[in-house]
């Protein structure tokens, strides 16, 4: 027994990792990443998506505030407002701002691209306007708000900015 305990004692130099525990531990590493990458790479879609639908949400807002700001008249854009990229001015579909956003203004995330059409007239002016919004790192879910039927941002799978009239 003593032998033993001697053997044990002397080969105490000789510790490290072998090559099969070494190769054990990048499998298990490996099979980590291989389920963590694609969970995070939908987590980043969903985000665009909840990006693009909350864009429009605050473009509903600009839209409603410019109303009670103009005569009860929502905007009547002198060119059209069709897949705008970049943050744009309700009065012409402008993307150059001033030192300070004016009124009208309605500020998109980034990859989020936008359409506002104006829609019915009642006496020159507007009435009702629809809004639609997607994100190009999203999974193409078009997020549209038409104020004529109201209610709340509805969704349409695998919508092109294009089809929003």
């Amino acid at each position: 027994m003593q032998e033993a305990i001697n053997r044990l004692r002397n080969k105490k130099d000789d510790e490290g990792f072998t090559l099969i525990e070494l190769l054990v531990v990048v499998v298990i590493i490996g099979v980590l990443v291989a389920i963590a990458v694609p969970v995070y790479l939908n987590y980043r879609k969903g985000a665009a998506d909840k990006s693009a639908q909350s864009d429009v949400r605050g473009a509903v807002s600009t839209i409603e505030q410019f109303y009670t700001d103009n005569s009860n008249s929502y905007p009547n854009p002198t060119t059209a407002i069709t897949g705008v990229a970049a943050s744009f001015s309700l009065y012409n579909g402008s993307t150059t701002a001033s030192s300070t956003s004016p009124a009208g203004w309605v500020t998109l995330s980034d990859k989020t691209k936008m359409t506002y059409i104006a829609g019915q007239t009642n006496s020159g002016s507007v009435s009702t306007y629809k809004v639609c919004a997607v994100n190009d790192n999203g999974s193409n879910k078009l997020y549209v708000y038409d104020s004529a039927v109201g209610g709340s941002v509805k969704t349409i799978a695998n919508g092109a900015i294009a089809t929003c009239s």
